[in-house]
């Protein structure tokens, strides 16, 4: 069983730091939402590295907002339902495509330097969308820009204390309500920190993959805690893999945008072949998932390793200047945008599920929230459409703050109960666990699944849970337990779901099955066996 806490202490024991608000995690989530609360309230920043450290920075190709005249709130609402494969919460869909634009706006007047033509801001179109609605910053670096901006603006707030390598253990609660968390600092000794509203900013989940093209710092750690202190965690089996990441030898499994796609690249197998015809009208600008898996097939038939992405036929110019980044990267490893095909095979890249949130992104914990990738709103449904991911983070962001200005003052103290039996014997060769984890996640839990996998992986797992009876004092141990827990929680949702809908897609259950499976599914460790699940028709 998973405890509720990942170690014992004695809370009267340890240093107490108040401030309003909490906001655990950077990107553009924790970042955003520092800045708006600081306008009224003192707030307090954790990063378990720095605020430099995130998804965010990562992100190429955009974020999406109705900014044209040919282009509606409506379209961007059918679109966004359309990818999500009937999982998304209309109501929140709703609520991203009125208030992106003005989330937009906020980062513009934040510091934020979108790309323009003309005078105008330059518009692209990625896969499923069906307009021009996609900004971005210096051709393919938008997450970096957006990034650039806004810690330069909190880094110098008054209001914003920024606490670097320190790692949120557990937050701290008192039965339905959260009081705050419990930090390691660099030098292992531990802290309480209350506030009024504890804001969960960490990201996904994925370092559950060896193939990812998130930074080593997405281990699930929000969506664990969270889990810990009796959150609700919903849709955990809808991971979303991006087709095309860099596979080379020797270099990271680097993102390759679908905006490159978008731009008029194809994709071939190692035979040459264009092969996105055969299975989907949309071909290469088809949604994510079904993109991924035509790769996979064409890799197991050609036996291969890896696909072509070729825009070779484009203007040079136009490649450079779009994709000034991608084209830099690819160089770095002898390959040249422009003129060569680009290995590419897909990889893990953003988490669906995560913690459940309303429209003001309060979890099913009084005082939690949790805003981008570690929330579940209800916007992204099985499959998210692209570039939706940044403009969900500083829509719900922003109302987050503006629902958190009504909170009274904390009073209750929260209640910690130790666990028996802990033993004091250190984790051993923590790095070879994770490494095996990721290698059963890839094997069982990745773009293909069924059941005997899943109960196979489920099992291989299981062994792993003496870790939680262990003494754990690295944040490295801290992230392992995160991830098993998040692992577990994954592998439990994909049995449950006995279809095939956006990213999650069972061999032994090929086809959607709306009658049974139009419903979300939820998790909480306080429910029968730790891990039941509860459905929601959507």
């Amino acid at each position: 069983m998973i405890p509720r806490y990942l170690v014992d202490i004695d809370l009267a024991e340890l240093p107490v730091v108040e401030r309003d608000v909490i906001v655990i995690g950077a990107g553009i989530a924790g970042l955003f939402t520092a800045i708006k609360a600081s306008e009224s309230q003192s707030v307090l920043m954790i990063t378990k590295k720095s605020i430099m450290d995130s998804n965010t920075r990562y992100a190429q190709g955009g974020i999406a907002a109705v900014l044209s005249e040919d282009d509606s709130p409506e379209y961007h609402l059918q679109d966004t339902l359309f990818a999500g494969a009937g999982l998304c919460d209309r109501e929140a869909v709703d609520v991203l495509v009125h208030e992106g634009p003005e989330g937009v706006q906020n980062l513009i007047e934040m510091g934020t330097h979108f790309d323009t033509e003309n005078g105008e801001y330059a518009l692209t179109k990625e896969g499923a969308h069906s307009q021009r609605r996609i900004l971005h910053a210096n051709g393919d670096a938008t997450g970096f820009e957006i990034v650039r901006a806004l810690s330069e603006k909190a880094v110098s707030n008054p209001n914003i204390e920024i606490w670097d390598d320190h790692f949120v253990i557990d937050l701290a609660t008192n039965e339905d309500e959260c009081c705050g968390a419990i930090v390691q600092k660099p030098d292992g000794q531990r802290v309480y920190v209350r506030g009024k509203a504890t804001i969960l900013c960490s990201g996904g989940t994925g370092q559950l993959y060896r193939y990812t093209t998130n930074p080593d710092v997405a281990t699930g750690d929000g969506i664990a805690m969270a889990y810990r202190a009796g959150a609700d965690i919903r849709d955990m089996e809808f991971n979303q893999f991006h087709p095309t990441s860099l596979c080379y030898p020797g270099a990271p499994r680097f993102l390759i945008s679908e905006a490159v796609r978008g731009e008029g690249a194809v994709l071939r197998n190692i035979r040459g072949e264009r092969f996105m015809e055969r299975y989907h009208e949309q071909l290469e600008l088809a949604p994510r998932d079904v993109v991924a898996r035509a790769i996979i097939s064409e890799m197991e038939e050609t036996k291969s390793t890896f696909v072509y992405l070729d825009i070779t036929h484009e203007a040079p110019e136009m490649v450079k200047h779009r994709f000034p980044n991608i084209y830099e990267f690819c160089l770095n490893y002898g390959l040249d945008l422009t003129s060569d095909w680009i290995p590419v095979a897909p990889a893990a890249h953003y988490m669906m599920g995560g913690v459940q949130t309303n429209l003001n992104g309060e979890t099913t914990i009084k005082r939690l929230y949790a805003c981008g990738e570690v929330s579940s709103t209800g916007v992204h449904g099985a499959n998210r459409l692209a570039s939706n991911s940044l403009s969900e983070a500083v829509v719900f962001g922003k109302r987050i703050v503006d629902h958190i200005k009504g909170l009274e003052p904390l009073t209750a103290m929260p209640v910690v109960v130790n666990e028996h039996g802990r033993t004091s014997v250190p984790m051993q060769a923590v790095v070879e666990k994770r490494l095996k984890l990721q290698k059963i996640m890839v094997r069982y839990v990745g773009l293909r699944r069924n059941a005997d996998g899943l109960r196979k992986g489920q099992e291989e797992l299981a062994r792993q849970l003496p870790i939680f009876q262990s003494v754990l004092t690295k944040r490295e141990e801290y992230e392992f337990a995160n991830l098993l827990t998040c692992a577990l929680l994954m592998i439990e949702s994909a049995l449950q779901r006995e279809e095939s809908r956006g990213a999650h897609y069972r061999e032994d259950f090929p086809e959607t099955n709306d009658a049974v499976w139009q419903k979300h599914s939820v998790l909480n460790r306080r429910t029968a066996n730790g891990m039941k699940e509860r459905v929601h028709n959507v």
